[in-house]
Parts: C-alpha cells; structure tokens; sequence
C-alpha cells in the first residue's frame, strides 16, 4: 500500500494525525491555488480550510485513480468558485475604460525579469470576473464553454473577460516591472 493511501485511510479512520500529514503535506500548494482565486490572504484562508473540509467529508469518493493532488486541486477551485458565485453580485465589475491603468506595454525584457509571485501579485489585483475566468482558462485549461457553465454567464462573457484580463495583465507587467527596474536603480 503506497504511503498516500495509507494517509488517506488513516483519514478515513478518523486518525487526527493522519489528517493534519495530509493538510501539511499539501497545505502550501493548495494555498497558493486559493490565492489565485481570492482577493485577499484572508479569503484565501478561508476558501483553504473550506476547501480542506470538503476534501476530508469526500475522501471516501476518491478513487485512486489519477492524480490525488489534481483530485483535492479541483475541490479547492470549485470551493473558490462557489464563495465567488455567493458573493459575486457584492462585486462590481468595472468596464475596462473606467479602471486607470499606464499605457506601458511590456517587452519582453520585461517578462524575462517576472518572477511567479509578482504575476501572482498581478492577478490578485485583477476585477474578481476578470481573474476568475483568467484563472479558469489560462491556468486550470477549461474552455468557454465550461467556464460559462460554471460561472452562470455567457461564453462570450467568458471569451470578452479573458480578453479584458489579458489587457489588463499587459499594461501592469509593463508598468510593474518599471517601477521594479525604478527601484532596483535606486
């Protein structure tokens, strides 16, 4: 029996320990997919240890078949998904010719000098739709079609959100990493 399906029987068992060697085995990468949906650390604290919940409540459903990480990565998205339909009427969305964004564009000098937590950091900052279906499309692969059922809008919403993201994401990479060669030049 591989080590894995012993944690997860011990967490079937109800075995405390076996459950806190799951969460700290996969707490940290799970989190980071929390971040990618939330607006904030808290939320994404939040969306982790529901997410967390849901994952041991099933645990009986796994099947052992393909990736268990990949397995406890879909809770965690479809977690982040429904805090985001409950509370989405709460946001608004702003049109892409209201938000106040630099007319830099980046070179790719630019993104060579882009490390993982400054894109993170940038798609944390993007208009909750916006990010959600970027997150959706460019980082979990779905289509539109999917992300429209998912999301309860049309997939050419999806495909106009995913355009408005990329924009977006343009502009501040350009921008971000001229503040960043700013700074570093003193």
């Amino acid at each position: 029996m591989s080590d894995i399906k012993e944690i997860i029987k011990g967490c079937l068992d109800g075995d405390r320990r076996d459950q806190e060697l799951l969460y700290r085995r996969h707490a940290s990468k799970l989190f980071a997919v929390c971040l990618q949906y939330s607006g904030n650390d808290e939320e994404a604290r939040d969306i982790l240890q529901e997410g967390f919940i849901k994952i041991y409540e099933n645990l009986r459903h796994y099947k052992h078949e393909g990736s268990f990480e990949g397995w406890m990565r879909r809770i965690v998205v479809n977690t982040a998904l429904e805090k985001y339909r409950s509370r989405h009427n709460l946001y608004r969305v702003d049109d892409i010719d209201s938000i106040n964004e630099p007319e830099a564009e980046p070179s790719t000098e630019d993104y060579a000098g882009l490390e993982a937590a400054d894109l993170l950091f940038i798609i944390r900052e993007l208009p909750p739709k916006y990010r959600m279906v970027f997150n959706l499309y460019a980082i979990e692969g779905y289509t539109h079609k999917e992300i429209s059922s998912m999301l309860h809008i049309s997939e050419g919403t999806s495909k106009s959100n995913l355009s408005r993201a990329r924009i977006i994401l343009q502009r501040r990479v350009g921008s971000y990493t001229g503040i960043r060669k700013k700074v570093a030049n003193g």
